[in-house]
């Protein structure tokens, strides 16, 4: 396993324009593999931004981002593609399900492109459904989920491809405080597994869990 290091990263947006806007300022930082980082601060205070360009979905301006020795910020298109997709699982504040789909569709979009043997795919995605209590689940419209069903179907999805690294970007906002705690649970018994965890939240019952490693917290695109 191998450690994210971020070396005066920056991130601007509407470069040399009226509205230039520089989301991050020389954030260096290191995510230690196989632990629980929380990433906290006000609203538009960059986490998200940060979230992006370590998941490969978005490049800094300037900087690095590394796994190991590897560079990442620094990768043509397909390389960055190929790597996110093996390398990180997400999961989104909204969860992202597409309505219409079935939960065990929703589960396996995620590995469609690297081309796997769709028996074996269906057994994997089967398997983690019953990892997670969803297995009377798997053929039901993704609409008729209760919100702890849809968290869990998220991390399902983000899981498919066992990536080495979690990102979940504000997982428990539209959560209460029991299926919040559910959720560090399950958070908690993925660290145990070996995986990294990278997450943001404003909410203290998160980032003061005892599962989280560590906390860093930001303001105005800087680590504080």
């Amino acid at each position: 396993m191998k450690a994210i290091t971020l070396k005066q990263v920056t991130k601007t947006f509407n470069q040399g324009k009226p509205n230039q806007f520089d989301a991050i300022r020389g954030v260096d930082l290191i995510i230690q593999p196989q632990k629980v980082t929380a990433l906290t601060g006000p609203s538009g205070s960059g986490k998200t931004t940060l979230l992006s360009m370590i998941g490969c979905l978005s490049r800094p301006t300037s900087g690095r981002v590394s796994l190991g020795e590897d560079q990442l910020s620094g990768l043509p298109e397909r390389f960055m593609t190929d790597i996110r997709r093996k390398t990180f699982g997400f999961i989104f504040q909204q969860f992202n399900l597409i309505k219409g789909l079935t939960v065990m569709e929703n589960v396996m979009l995620p590995a469609y492109p690297l081309g796997l043997d769709l028996h074996g795919l269906k057994l994997n995605a089967l398997d983690l459904l019953g990892q997670f209590g969803l297995t009377e689940k798997a053929y039901s419209k993704t609409e008729w989920l209760s919100g702890g069903e849809a968290q869990r179907t998220a991390i399902c999805r983000a899981l498919i491809n066992d990536p080495e690294i979690l990102i979940a970007d504000e997982p428990t906002a539209n959560l209460d405080s029991k299926l919040s705690k559910d959720f560090m649970h399950i958070i908690d018994q993925l660290k145990l597994s070996g995986k990294t965890i990278l997450l943001t939240s404003h909410d203290p019952l998160i980032f003061e869990s005892e599962v989280v490693d560590q906390v860093v917290v930001m303001r105005d695109g800087l680590v504080v």
